[in-house]
């Protein structure tokens, strides 16, 4: 693994692309919006006005798109698949429908003779920093293996299953997320129409059964009333909706997460969508006549 592509330098893909140049990768990049790629090249990054162009002869493209419809536009509309060469790694870290994941597969497997994963990823803007993010990979083991390069400079990596299976994970992932926020903001808000200080109800619960990480960084923001975005309502709501989908298509039925999902949907609608993914607080206080 030498040459890398990265498609999609937004709040994750630019700390992820400065990470891989400082490994030491010959790192390509493109983005629609081409202002945001622009100050990689400070690290050493090439940046094209083509994501076909960008791919060429890349070892391993990796993608951080906003959603699958994008990822398909950009696969074999904009002509990258046909642009990859034959036996490259195409790593999909962005958060789609693991149906779509598993499409996309196929088509590049059949279709190019690509080697997919789909490789999403938990940890946010900070994890992306510092290259500590949780990387859940579907595909096979082999390709797996051969990413390993690549995953080391971003965080911890774990195979979980064949195509569509990381996708699966991080569809979990944020239904744990989004019901545990939730969950962080109903007690919270509780405590304070009963008279306590949320403060330092936060600081005696972490430490007891009640922690998670969730308690400790959106509770702590739930408490400053600081939303300012990390990780956003819209795409909270995204990756709830992923899991409706999945559910409705296993024939699973979700009745917490599609409570959460309802909830993030009515905040996205009442204008809190640009927000962090913890101002479901907001939403919830003012259904209880709170500021």
């Amino acid at each position: 693994m030498k040459k890398l592509a990265v498609l999609g330098i937004g709040a994750m893909g630019f700390p992820m692309a400065r990470r891989l140049c400082e490994a030491g990768f010959d790192v390509h990049v493109w983005n629609r919006t081409q202002a945001k790629a622009l100050p990689l090249q400070a690290y050493g990054a090439v940046v094209h006005n083509e994501a076909a162009a960008a791919v060429a002869g890349a070892d391993a493209v990796i993608s951080l798109l906003e959603n699958g419809t994008v990822v398909h536009h950009v696969l074999f509309d904009l002509g990258v698949a046909a642009a990859m060469q034959r036996g490259a790694l195409w790593i999909d870290m962005a958060s789609i429908a693991p149906d779509e994941a598993r499409l996309h597969a196929q088509l590049l497997q059949e279709q190019h003779q690509l080697r997919p994963l789909d490789a999403p990823v938990s940890g946010g803007t900070v994890g992306a920093e510092q290259g500590t993010l949780s990387i859940m990979v579907g595909g096979s083991a082999a390709d797996f293996d051969a990413a390993l390069p690549v995953f080391a400079a971003l965080g911890r990596a774990t195979h979980v299953g064949p195509a569509g299976s990381g996708q699966l994970a991080k569809v979990a992932n944020q239904m744990i997320v989004g019901t545990t926020i939730g969950a962080v903001a109903e007690a919270l808000l509780l405590c304070a129409k009963g008279g306590a200080d949320m403060g330092k109800v936060r600081e005696a619960l972490l430490g007891g059964f009640a922690d998670s990480r969730i308690l400790e960084l959106h509770g702590q923001r739930m408490v400053e009333r600081d939303f300012t975005r990390r990780g956003g309502m819209d795409i909270q709501l995204k990756d709830m909706r992923n899991a409706m989908r999945t559910a409705q298509q296993l024939d699973c039925t979700l009745p917490i997460a599609t409570l959460i999902a309802q909830l993030y949907a009515e905040a996205n609608s009442h204008g809190l969508e640009g927000l962090d993914h913890s101002a479901l607080f907001v939403e919830l206080a003012q259904r209880n006549g709170l500021r």
